[in-house]
């Protein structure tokens, strides 16, 4: 399928490896010239030149922290007229919510609901007025049903999934979307971070803890970082303007429900 997005400007934020490298190479295979972001400058340079050899698609590289004002700012400059983001920011690490401390707290929110609205605010309006916007958050699964230890990254994520509900009908008369992918468990670098630090509060091995999540997805695997991106290139297509305001699992089946 042709996803008529040629040309169009992409900023995808944390996508110098995992599930934003995914969608970043997704929509340079769809056409779009790439704003990739990542603090490891080697690593990005790395992820960016491997993804313009292997699609031919324009790709700039920017190594900042998006969760800075500055890094914010870096990236803007790059793109200052974006028709896609793509909000991605690494989460807290996995702790028993009752040794979070108000700054962790703090943080957390700043990472995962204020830095992506406030890139939010500032690339929306421009999008309206182009007639073009596709603004896709990856969240989590946890927004949906509670992980253990995840509390902090599921608030933020959450919130940020409710504030911006009213936008996503605001501005989708003018072809401007926001909608969310929740991912479960996919075969990144912070999985198996996460998997190290989970298996420790429940008193298993990592190698342990990784077999009961593959055994408790109907899948019965993780899921592929390219797997996860085909679906934000397709939420970012001209094809999905009917499409906003939802929260789309991709979890392989974890979650059980009929709707």
């Amino acid at each position: 399928m042709d996803l008529g997005i040629a040309g169009r400007k992409a900023i995808v934020c944390a996508s110098s490896k995992g599930l934003g490298k995914g969608c970043a190479r997704a929509l340079a295979e769809a056409g779009c010239e790439i704003v990739m972001n990542g603090r490891d400058a080697a690593v990005l340079e790395a992820a960016a030149r491997e993804i313009a050899e292997a699609t031919g698609a324009k790709i700039h590289a920017v190594a900042c922290d998006v969760g800075t004002e500055a890094g914010r700012r870096a990236l803007l400059a790059a793109c200052p007229a974006p028709d896609i983001l793509v909000n991605n920011n690494g989460g807290p690490q996995p702790k028993d919510f009752r040794q979070i401390t108000r700054e962790e707290m703090i943080a957390g929110l700043d990472a995962n609901l204020l830095t992506p609205v406030a890139l939010v605010q500032a690339v929306i309006d421009g999008m309206a007025e182009r007639g073009f916007g596709r603004i896709i958050d990856i969240t989590s699964s946890s927004v949906r049903t509670p992980i253990l230890g995840l509390d902090l990254s599921s608030g933020a994520r959450a919130g940020l999934t409710a504030f911006l509900a009213a936008a996503a009908r605001q501005f989708v008369d003018r072809n401007v979307t926001i909608n969310h992918i929740l991912p479960g468990v996919f075969d990144t670098d912070r999985i198996a971070t996460a998997t190290v630090r989970m298996a420790a509060m429940k008193g298993v091995t990592p190698e342990q803890f990784r077999a009961e999540r593959e055994k408790s997805v109907p899948a019965k695997r993780f899921g592929a970082p390219d797997e996860f991106g085909k679906l934000c290139a397709f939420l970012a297509s001209e094809h999905a303007g009917y499409i906003t305001g939802q929260s789309i699992l991709i979890d392989g089946g974890a979650f059980n429900t009929v709707i």
